[in-house]
């Protein structure tokens, strides 16, 4: 009787760590998409080139991938709340700084800036619920996860609507009072971690992971505008592969390796980084595209194609409190796996779409994508359970990277079956196949190493 009075108050008292769990994965996973509709406003303003708008867009990303492994282990090394804190007043001040930007240089800069903060926040988001209970780390994390499948979803009417009612700067300074709040809620309720399993920082490691992602990111964002066989492109997608062999080599000698290679032993570890690795490739390599795919094909309208991702991220944050109670019944892997299987479903359903049809025929389409994805919420928490503690930054940091580079990977290669198709519909329907078949192996990988 005792426990069943006591669950509920722990439960209470989880919320205000829930809360700055899902605020700070929101507005850094929005900032992702949220400034691409704005891109045209600022180039009227600032009088940017392509070429600089293109770094507005992507040099968040860059550095937000590139350092996101090496924001892991800083949390681990030196405590998740001083780098959690330390990763918002970044981003918080960078954002302010992209507001009141003059100039494009300004601008670039600043972007630059908020990606190193996002890329100590996420890492350290996950790593503070690793020392909760159970029932309290897989809630965390859904609330997590649920956070960023919203703010991906609504980036781009956030965007739209920011820079056509208010001002393009507002893209950037609404993440103030929400940082600036965030920040406080974060030192009232966060408490610094006393387990760890390092003692200091493995620069070899941070060095050799930053250029992997960093290179990897930039060739993936950058190859089709270049050409994959362009010099530029070529030398970066060297410097990844190089990087990448470097990167083990230093991880296998080093007495403290940032990324303890001896993790993915742990089938609950390995098999829900690379279930959210196909997730991310299917349903993020579509993505992109849709818009083009609703306004082209479909004839729905700019406003019509915002509101068209509304009802996915409503059913991810709807759906996401429904899915403890499924993962009780159905356990983790049946949970995940029938999630992706909804996924899967749904973006096939969509492949088969053509002129003439509307929102009769694209909404269970979207919502089946919706409440699919809520049901992958167990993918996170299985992560760190199959951790210790003190590694639960760097394991917060790989599944995070999993999920940025897994969406670029994702766009690279939907977009060469977009673009190597005689018509877009057609490279769009075939690329949606394809992915659902990615989320479908996604699926396979969830029951065979998911407890």
């Amino acid at each position: 009787m005792a426990q069943s009075v006591l669950q509920p108050a722990r439960s209470a008292r989880a919320w205000p760590l829930y809360l700055v769990v899902g605020l700070a994965g929101f507005v850094t996973t929005l900032d992702n998409t949220v400034v691409t509709v704005a891109l045209p406003s600022i180039r009227d303003d600032l009088g940017a080139s392509l070429a600089a708008l293109e770094w507005v867009a992507t040099g968040y990303i860059m550095t937000f991938a590139g350092l996101m492994l090496a924001g892991g282990r800083l949390a681990d090394v030196h405590g998740r709340r001083r780098v959690l804190v330390a990763g918002l007043v970044t981003f918080t001040a960078a954002s302010l700084g992209a507001g009141l930007a003059t100039t494009i240089q300004l601008l670039v800069v600043a972007r630059l800036v908020q990606g190193v903060g996002a890329a100590l926040i996420l890492p350290a988001t996950l790593a503070v619920l690793a020392g909760k209970d159970g029932r309290q780390r897989s809630a965390g994390v859904a609330v997590w996860m649920a956070s960023g499948a919203a703010a991906l979803a609504l980036g781009p009417v956030v965007g739209g609507y920011l820079s056509q009612h208010a001002h393009w700067t507002w893209v950037f300074l609404i993440n103030v009072p929400i940082g600036a709040a965030v920040i406080a809620l974060a030192l009232a309720v966060v408490r610094e971690s006393t387990e760890t399993a390092a003692t200091r920082v493995d620069v070899p490691g941070i060095v050799t992971s930053a250029v992997v992602l960093a290179a990897g990111t930039f060739t993936l964002i950058h190859g089709t505008e270049y050409g994959w066989t362009s010099p530029l492109i070529v030398a970066t997608a060297t410097a990844c592969a190089v990087g990448a062999v470097a990167f083990v080599v230093v991880e296998r000698r080093t007495a403290e390796p940032m990324v303890d290679l001896a993790l993915f032993r742990a089938r609950s570890f390995t098999g829900g980084v690379v279930a959210q690795v196909l997730w991310g490739l299917g349903v993020n390599g579509v993505f992109f595209y849709t818009a083009i795919f609703l306004q082209g094909v479909l004839g729905f309208s700019p406003t019509d194609s915002g509101v068209a991702f509304v009802p996915l991220a409503v059913l991810v944050v709807a759906v996401t409190p429904l899915v403890p109670f499924a993962e009780r019944r159905l356990g983790p892997a049946r949970t995940v796996a029938s999630g992706l299987v909804l996924v899967a479903a749904g973006m096939a359903a969509v492949a088969f779409l053509g002129p003439g049809d509307g929102w009769g025929e694209l909404l269970p389409a979207v919502c089946a994508i919706g409440v699919g994805s809520a049901l992958t919420m167990p993918l996170g928490s299985a992560v760190l359970g199959a951790v210790p503690e003190g590694r639960a930054g760097v394991a917060g940091g790989v599944f995070t990277v999993g999920r940025e580079i897994s969406g670029l990977f994702g766009i690279a290669a939907i977009g060469v079956i977009v673009q190597g198709a005689p018509a877009f519909a057609t490279g769009y329907s075939a690329g949606l196949l394809v992915a659902a078949g990615l989320v479908l192996v996604g699926a396979l990988v969830s029951l065979v190493s998911l407890p």
